[in-house]
């Protein structure tokens, strides 16, 4: 009987909630325990999870009362917090972080571990030269690196066609400079004008900002030029109101400097959306010219927003000629849409199909069979 084919123990250490450590904590133990392999689920924090989750999560927690001890630990959480492991079985850390370069306090806690997942070839390129200037070329840290993409439930996420007549773009994402929300705005504005029947969509509260924070960004948006066609939606409570927004616009728009995956960009492909985002770091695994709008970035800058990152690495500059290509690529599905020509965005939802929740539980399964055969040999 092959690897695959034999239940297979595993402790889990992640959230449980709607941010996106949360979500892909939720919807990894679905696909691993839904596969028949048994998870022993460590949740990080409260849980905030549907209560259609709660039987299917219910037989995970109690599995953490008794755990295999000699099974991987997989701690999905950020990469400086890697200290708390389950058992003596191979330790595996799964940050999902966005810049080109670590501190010494992420080195120090991913440093000690056996082996890293990453969600895309680029976090991957980051870690094997982060970690191998920090632990040495004896470490083999590329061998130890595996890329588990994250997925998309297309249960939720399903194909649909809004039938609003203006042209609907949608961003989704908790405000951050480093979401490019600081020029999101200046794009709208440069494609468009007062008679032009569009709207902009922002569901972007941060729950880490104050009340008035907050307001702060929406205040950026409402005092714009075109501010009477901006809607700034407040925060929902579950993925499925979450589609309930996204299937009412027309077009993804996400000018990121940096992101770790972009789970709500391949909601959007999921959902047959035209999307528009930037050709740079973790959403490069699934972003390619035929299922989108690519807005290339080839300088790069100090990571720097006074807030969550202070200069610890680069990501990808947006400067006037980055703003003119988004408000391009805006006129262009505005275009399309007015002129009935506005389809499904198919190579997106053929994208999505890809890269399930059940694919990346596939990679982690494959990855551990990896680790076996390599624990085997060193024991002979």
């Amino acid at each position: 009987m092959g690897f695959l084919e034999t239940t297979v123990n595993i402790n889990l250490s992640a959230p449980i909630n709607q941010m996106g450590y949360g979500i892909a904590g939720l919807n990894l133990s679905k696909a691993l325990s839904e596969a028949g392999h048994s998870v022993a689920l460590f949740t990080i924090s409260n849980i905030d999870a549907h209560e259609s989750y709660h039987e299917m999560l219910k037989p995970l927690i109690a599995n953490s009362r008794w755990p295999d001890f000699n099974a991987p630990s997989i701690r999905l959480w950020h990469q400086h917090d890697m200290s708390q492991f389950v058992g003596r079985g191979p330790k595996v850390a799964f940050p999902i972080f966005e810049l080109d370069t670590l501190v010494d306090l992420e080195r120090h806690h991913l440093g000690h571990c056996d082996y890293w997942f990453v969600c895309s070839q680029w976090a991957k390129d980051v870690l094997v030269k982060e970690l191998t200037d920090t632990l040495g070329e004896d470490a083999n840290v590329a061998d130890r690196t595996f890329v588990v993409p994250l997925g998309v439930d297309r249960e939720i996420f399903k194909e649909t066609l809004t039938q609003r007549e203006e042209t609907v773009f949608l961003n989704v994402g908790k405000w951050e400079v480093r979401k490019g929300h600081d020029i999101l705005a200046d794009a709208f504005n440069m494609a468009f004008e007062e008679d032009d029947n569009v709207e902009l969509w922002m569901l972007c509260d941060n729950p880490f900002y104050s009340d008035d924070q907050n307001f702060e960004w929406e205040r950026l948006y409402r005092s714009s030029k075109l501010g009477d066609k901006i809607k700034v939606i407040p925060r929902q409570g579950s993925q499925l109101d979450v589609y309930n927004i996204m299937s009412q616009a027309d077009c993804g728009v996400f000018p990121a400097k940096a992101e770790g995956w972009n789970l709500d960009l391949l909601e959007m492909m999921s959902c047959g959306k035209n999307v528009i985002a930037t050709n740079y770091s973790g959403h490069t695994e699934f972003c390619n010219e035929e299922n989108c709008y690519l807005v290339d970035l080839p300088e790069r800058e100090v990571a720097e927003d006074g807030k969550w990152f202070r200069g610890q690495g680069e990501w990808g500059k947006i400067g006037d000629k980055e703003i003119e290509a988004i408000a391009g690529h805006m006129k262009a599905v505005h275009e399309l849409k007015k002129n009935d020509k506005l389809n499904l965005n198919q190579a997106g939802i053929d994208t999505a199909k890809k890269f399930s929740w059940e694919n990346s539980a596939n990679c982690i399964l494959e990855a551990i069979k990896v680790m076996q055969e390599k624990d085997d040999t060193h024991t002979k």
